[in-house]
């Protein structure tokens, strides 16, 4: 078997793929509850790199939660703020940036991101979000009358946008760990795909 061939089974090492990274962020997109922060902090940890929650980073700027933004500014002024925030991220952080379900929507965050980093989507069903969503009571696009209704309308508006990154992973009910698993696997075979073009 020739050395290629070897190459294309054998994913890369963590040093290997920070390496191909060269100071890229790995960006994290998805809906509310597909599991962004908990995944994107194991995987920095299996890297050595850093962790940002755009969130956390928000409101630190802003000097109050998502839900008084919200409630203060409106939407309109948080996504702002949050374009923002993401474009300096994407400038400067070395790590994994998770990101709010919104943050990709942002035409110019897409670019930035495509320009700068790694994005990749973790993918979870309508069930499983709102089993996970439901048990917050801290998001702000869910304090509706119908919840089920406004989550099912988020999905079918974000998902093919979402469908634009760079890598797609599927979250499931399993362990964190598995979908870091399975986020390590794509990622190492993007880098790849990258190398060889």
């Amino acid at each position: 078997m020739g050395q290629n061939a070897i190459d294309a089974i054998e994913p890369l090492t963590y040093q290997e793929i920070v390496a191909r990274l060269n100071g890229r962020p790995l960006l994290l997109i998805g809906m509310m509850g597909a599991g962004k922060t908990t995944v994107g902090r194991r995987l920095a940890a299996r890297l050595g790199v850093d962790f940002v929650d755009s969130d956390a980073e928000i409101e630190l700027a802003a000097g109050m939660s998502i839900p008084d933004i919200f409630a203060v500014h409106g939407e309109t002024e948080f996504r702002a703020g949050e374009a923002r925030v993401i474009a300096r991220l994407l400038r400067e952080h070395r790590g994994v940036i998770a990101t709010g379900g919104g943050a990709f929507m942002n035409g110019q965050t897409r670019v930035l991101a495509r320009e700068l980093a790694v994005s990749i989507w973790i993918k979870a069903d309508f069930d499983l979000l709102f089993a996970r969503v439901s048990k917050r009571a801290s998001r702000p696009l869910l304090q509706t009358a119908d919840p089920k209704g406004t989550l099912r309308d988020l999905i079918a508006k974000r998902y093919p946008t979402y469908g634009l990154a760079d890598i797609t992973v599927v979250s499931r009910d399993v362990p964190h760990d598995m979908v870091v698993d399975d986020l390590m696997a794509k990622l190492s075979d993007h880098l790849k795909g990258e190398h060889d073009r």
